[in-house]
């Protein structure tokens, strides 16, 4: 059975920082790319950021510079370090695991990050 567990969301002043975890169980981990995704309530789903099998990532425009997206492979966690947080990060956060070698297309159940100015 696949889980993916999120943490780290909370309330933060505009300017703080949060570490969002993801902690990932039923796959290989290793093997997996690994994307952040939010949603604000009336907005689509959009990609925040993502790590691929060997460590390269990308960003959206409006997060690049202030988030970092990591993982562990050995404790099969990804990261997301959010710093210098705008009021408009307030999202519900999810984490993402995707092979199409392996067939993975899973979504955890979101952690909510509220910023306030």
């Amino acid at each position: 059975q696949v889980q993916l567990v999120e943490s780290g969301g909370g309330l933060v002043q505009a300017g703080g920082s949060l570490r969002l975890s993801c902690a990932a169980s039923g796959i290989i981990f290793s093997r997996a790319i690994m994307d952040w995704y939010r949603q604000a309530p009336g907005n689509q789903r959009e990609l925040v950021a993502l790590i691929t099998l060997g460590g390269s990532t990308n960003y959206a425009d409006s997060v690049k510079g202030r988030f970092t997206i990591s993982r562990d492979n050995a404790k099969n966690t990804v990261y997301l370090q959010m710093n210098s947080l705008k009021p408009e990060d307030t999202a519900v956060y999810l984490c993402h695991v995707r092979s199409a070698t392996l067939g993975y297309d899973y979504w955890g159940q979101g952690t909510q990050v509220t910023v306030s100015s």
